[in-house]
């Protein structure tokens, strides 16, 4: 996919770019957590000043203020990080401005020509470096290329060139690793990428409407029984196909009088099963077994797509078969790429973050362009191609 770069904007020197980031970053008690997303654009507005840029209005969303200020998610925790950062890089940060969050206002998740209009205003540049928000037709995202020249910054075409290069040309046996919760909001993507993957390995709680599909009975766990059939079709046209989809072979279930989450407190009994659960039982992992499974099928791959944890991997009892998974994807020698999401707040947690070769820093917007093949402001950049000057 041909995006409009940086270099396409030349000369910046003299001229004001707003650059869109997406610095939609975790904070507890007024400190960030994990600042990757703050870190990774550096690249991007250090280069636009080192051109000469005369200043930088830089925007980003934080959280979901709903339309109006809400001092939980001021934009000042991550102005402060973000202007540190470019200070121990010697940049000029007089240059530099970071307006308040964007969705304070409505016109932004609206994409309103009025607040547009603003953004845009004394501008002469636009850079979208936010592929986190790609996936949404924002004010901030999809109406400054309609006037200005404009160019995908560094971030966002590193994880073009990475998903589209999965879905055009993967080194083979390609494996793909999806979980989370509901199989509803991946059947699409499950489809895009059954044209494209040599075998899928599926975990989560997803997994249990496609072993529903298979006649297995899955207890109280979550099942979206208005998806079955759909899933069945899938398993069908896979086998048809010659494709590979590998499902849980065994379940760590917590009994019904049972308590699970983050921090909750370790109640209930904690039983191994095959894929089979008892009534009321909640499969809230793989088992072992799967686990291992996974990760041979990982090892003995070329190329590997993560997105989605194997279970309620914030509870340390059920967080064994996305560790597995997770440990499998950082050392295979394979090309591996994580969907951002769950999957890289699970490698983080397991202290894996930097151990593969591409983290996507959106998960929504990852999965949206392997099931779609684009996104909004993908398309807003391609459009904007003969404004540039």
């Amino acid at each position: 996919m041909e995006l409009p770069v940086l270099e396409d904007l030349r000369p910046v020197a003299g001229k004001r770019a707003l650059v869109r980031c997406d610095f939609n970053v975790p904070i507890s008690n007024g400190e960030i957590t994990d600042d990757l997303r703050i870190r990774l654009p550096l690249e991007t507005l250090t280069w636009l000043l080192d051109e000469g840029a005369e200043k930088l209005t830089v925007c980003s969303h934080l959280g979901r203020p709903k339309g109006k200020p809400d001092p939980k998610y001021s934009i000042e925790p991550v102005r402060r990080h973000l202007f540190s950062l470019l200070e121990r890089r010697g940049a000029a940060t007089e240059r530099v401005e970071l307006l308040e969050n964007l969705r304070y206002d409505p016109g932004e998740e609206a994409n309103d020509p009025a607040f547009v209009e603003r953004l845009v205003k004394g501008q002469d540049l636009y850079v979208d470096d936010a592929f986190g928000a790609a996936h949404r037709a924002h004010a901030s995202i999809v109406g400054p290329p309609k006037f200005l020249p404009s160019a995908a910054g560094r971030v966002l075409y590193r994880e073009v060139e990475v998903l589209d290069g999965l879905l055009q040309s993967p080194k083979r046996p390609f494996v793909a690793v999806l979980g989370g919760a509901k199989v509803s909001d991946k059947l699409g993507v499950i489809e895009a990428l059954m044209g494209k993957v040599d075998t899928l390995l599926v975990g989560g709680g997803m997994c249990f409407t496609f072993l529903a599909a298979q006649g297995r009975s899955t207890g109280g766990s979550l099942l979206e029984e208005s998806f079955v059939s759909k899933c069945a079709e899938v398993l069908a046209a896979a086998q048809s196909s010659g494709k590979r989809i590998l499902l849980p072979t065994d379940i760590v279930g917590l009994s019904p009088d049972g308590v699970f989450g983050a921090g909750k407190q370790p109640e209930g009994e904690m039983r191994e099963f095959g894929a089979d659960l008892p009534p009321e039982w909640l499969g809230l992992d793989i088992g072992p077994a799967t686990a291992a499974a996974f990760a041979d099928e990982i090892a003995g791959a070329a190329t590997v797509f993560w997105n989605g944890p194997m279970g309620v991997f914030e509870d340390p009892r059920f967080a064994a078969g996305t560790r597995t998974v997770a440990e499998a994807v950082a050392s295979t020698s394979a090309f591996s790429v994580v969907g951002g999401g769950d999957s890289a707040a699970a490698l983080k947690a397991f202290g894996l973050d930097d151990k593969v070769d591409h983290l996507s820093t959106g998960g929504g917007a990852s999965l949206e362009f392997i099931e779609k093949g684009d996104l909004p402001g993908l398309a807003a950049l391609r459009e904007s191609a003969h404004r540039r000057s």
